[in-house]
């Protein structure tokens, strides 16, 4: 896996994450905390759980681990709208600064259930942008139920975005 090819992966993941944020601030209040009965049950609550993983997995691979997954405050949507871009920009920084070579080396941290792992770090990147979209696809899949129309979000359409 190249190096650049996992810049724009994470990229991808930040634009279809804010489309989602942005759409999620013109929701009323019971459309976003509805609970659909899913393991993170609303849109919000689907919402928080993408940013907490994308946040767990900056500090495990910083090697900085977080004490918490999903912290009371994160249900706020603006501490999704000013804390997730932050994120995001963590990983692309951290992205800028590899090589084709380093993002092969193993990462080691702990889950959530404090079992130890070592997995690589391109593999990590990949890992973080799939579950996004996993449950990017839920959000929307939510948002239709209750007849909103989700933003576009598939990758061909981020491609065809300018640059």
């Amino acid at each position: 896996m190249k190096t650049e090819q996992l810049k724009q992966h994470f990229q991808y993941s930040a634009w279809a994450s804010a489309r989602l944020v942005e759409m999620a601030e013109g929701l009323p209040e019971a459309d976003l905390n509805r609970d659909f009965g899913t393991a993170d049950k609303s849109v919000l609550g689907t919402l928080v759980h993408v940013f907490a993983a994308d946040r767990i997995w900056i500090h495990r691979v910083r090697g900085t681990p977080r004490a918490s997954f999903i912290d009371p405050r994160d249900h706020d949507l603006s501490v999704l709208k000013k804390e997730w871009p932050e994120v995001h920009a963590a990983w692309q920084e951290l992205l800028t600064a590899e090589t084709d070579a380093s993002v092969q080396r193993n990462i080691p941290y702990k889950s959530l259930k404090g079992d130890p792992f070592e997995t690589p770090l391109w593999q990590i990147v990949m890992h973080v942008v799939n579950h996004g979209s996993h449950h990017r696809g839920q959000v929307s899949g939510m948002l239709r139920s209750m007849g909103h129309t989700p933003p576009v979000l598939d990758l061909i359409q981020f491609y065809r975005q300018p640059t």
